[in-house]
């Protein structure tokens, strides 16, 4: 029972609570930093090695969740009258060790050795642009993640279970509400889009864009935005991330040659995830309310940066003179606006996906990876599964298996339940977005540099609860309005139809 004062008798199952999460915790935070070191800087050889050091970290912090005193910990606690702030601790552990505590611990400690060999399995498969070579790892892989679901509750649809990993206080049943919002809604705008005669301007096309220069480019996108250079870093990786905690939160980048903007936006989007990581409550560090709320919510966070803010006319106003100035170019921010906000329904690669066709590329993988999960699609199918689907939501089919079902890196990590929150998260940013409007003159500020204090909104109103609230409860807290894609789908119309003359 949750009280406004905790009850005397509680503090010292709370404090000892709060003393084993901690532990749990910092075991996380390491294995985030080898993976971190996978990902950008490890040679190639220390695979087999790294495999065992992440699976006994994950079969350590399995075990001081489920097999110490953490599970008495919470018994006495919810026997107890305790603060609301106890009370949403008390929750979140809660939460996890009713799911690790129905998993075997050899299981917890199979998956993660198979999801740091499958990383490299990936790289391979995605370089000799064959399905085959990866197709054996990702078909252990669906099975070991249907054998995880089915200990925790095999009652239920399994891909639901593995779902709530990613976001357990939306539902999938939202998910799928608004997922079928999108793929309703967006197809009709995306094809009057591909009909326009509006022809948009590109200063980029036909250049090359060396990497280096890219990369300066992208220290100047960080400054700008204000991040903190004492608690992050900037690297490059196959697959752009974020990582880290409130007092390191790192970002990666990638770059190509003739796409500038690819990285621009790249880096973008990874210092919103970052800026939520550093904004989180120091004081809550390494406890249970000083993570993130999940990721539909940390993906709104980037989305907003990246979208919101970085994809603005009032961003290129600031920005273009220092672009011109890298790249010697003599572009109009009018220009760079519009190139940056150019729909090509025939791109293949969700990374470099345009704003609007993104969505179509998230719907092909979710529902991929839940059939794959519900047992209704053999993994062997999966190419020609992708394809059909891509000619059906984009009106183009990839030739071959790298810009098709191999370009994402997620399912080699085990993350089947992931690809949704992608979306979800770009529909609470455009609530969000409406919400700070209301209260600041966004392309005010944005036009004279001063982030600071849209930084600063979001770190109020977002970032500082932690996972002191559900999901539902931080947007209505946030935004002042339960969740809903209307602001998302009024804003690509509006967007777009200006744009392209609809």
């Amino acid at each position: 029972m949750a009280t406004q004062e905790s009850d005397p008798e509680s503090p010292d199952a709370y404090d000892a609570l709060l003393e084993e999460y901690g532990r749990i915790a910092n075991l996380g935070h390491a294995a985030s930093v080898l993976n971190w070191d996978q990902e950008v800087m490890m040679p190639e050889g220390g695979t087999p090695a790294r495999s065992q050091q992440l699976s006994t970290l994950s079969g350590l912090r399995h075990e001081l969740l489920v097999e110490g005193d953490v599970g008495d910990h919470l018994d006495t606690l919810e026997a107890s009258d305790v603060s609301d702030e106890q009370a949403a601790a008390v929750r979140e552990v809660r939460h996890d060790y009713d799911r690790q505590a129905s998993v075997p611990r050899e299981l917890v400690e199979e998956i993660s050795a198979t999801t740091s060999e499958a990383l490299p399995t990936w790289k391979e498969a995605k370089a000799e642009d064959d399905f085959s070579v990866f197709a054996p790892v990702l078909e252990e892989l669906v099975e070991l993640k249907r054998e995880y679901a089915a200990h925790i509750d095999d009652s239920r649809d399994p891909y639901e279970v593995l779902f709530e990993e990613y976001e357990p206080y939306l539902g999938l049943d939202t998910a799928e509400r608004v997922l079928g919002r999108l793929a309703d809604e967006l197809p009709p705008l995306i094809e009057e889009v591909r009909e326009s005669d509006a022809d948009l301007a590109d200063p980029f096309e036909g250049g090359t864009f060396d990497t280096d220069t890219q990369e300066a480019v992208s220290w100047d996108i960080l400054d700008t935005l204000g991040y903190d250079w004492e608690r992050g870093r900037l690297d490059t990786a196959p697959h752009p991330f974020s990582t880290g905690n409130v007092y390191d939160a790192r970002v990666t980048t990638r770059f190509d040659e003739a796409d500038p903007l690819g990285a621009i936006t790249a880096t973008i989007h990874e210092f919103g995830h970052a800026q939520y990581t550093l904004g989180l409550p120091e004081e809550k560090h390494a406890t249970p309310l000083g993570g993130s709320r999940d990721l539909s919510v940390h993906e709104s966070q980037s989305r907003f940066w990246e979208n919101h803010i970085g994809r603005t006319r009032a961003f290129w106003e600031t920005f273009t003179p220092k672009l011109n100035e890298r790249f010697g170019l003599d572009a109009s921010p009018k220009e760079v606006y519009e190139a940056a906000n150019t729909v090509d329904p025939s791109n293949l690669v969700r990374v470099e996906a345009d704003e609007l066709t993104y969505h179509a590329h998230i719907l092909v993988r979710f529902e991929i990876e839940r059939d794959l999960i519900q047992g209704k699609l053999a993994v062997e199918d999966v190419p020609e599964v992708w394809n059909e689907k891509y000619e059906e939501y984009l009106g183009v089919r990839p030739d071959t298996d790298s810009e098709g079902c191999l370009q994402d890196i997620h399912w080699s990590h085990g993350s089947f339940g992931y690809f949704p929150t992608y979306s979800l998260g770009s529909v609470l940013a455009a609530q969000i977005d409406a919400a700070v409007r209301s209260e600041l003159d966004v392309d005010g500020l944005v036009r004279d540099g001063d982030f600071d204090p849209i930084r600063e909104w979001l770190r109020e109103q977002v970032h500082q609860h932690g996972s002191r609230y559900t999901t539902d409860e931080l947007v209505e807290k946030a935004t002042g309005e339960p969740y809903t894609a209307d602001y998302f789908l009024d804003y690509v119309n509006s967007k777009y139809g200006s744009l392209y003359d609809l």
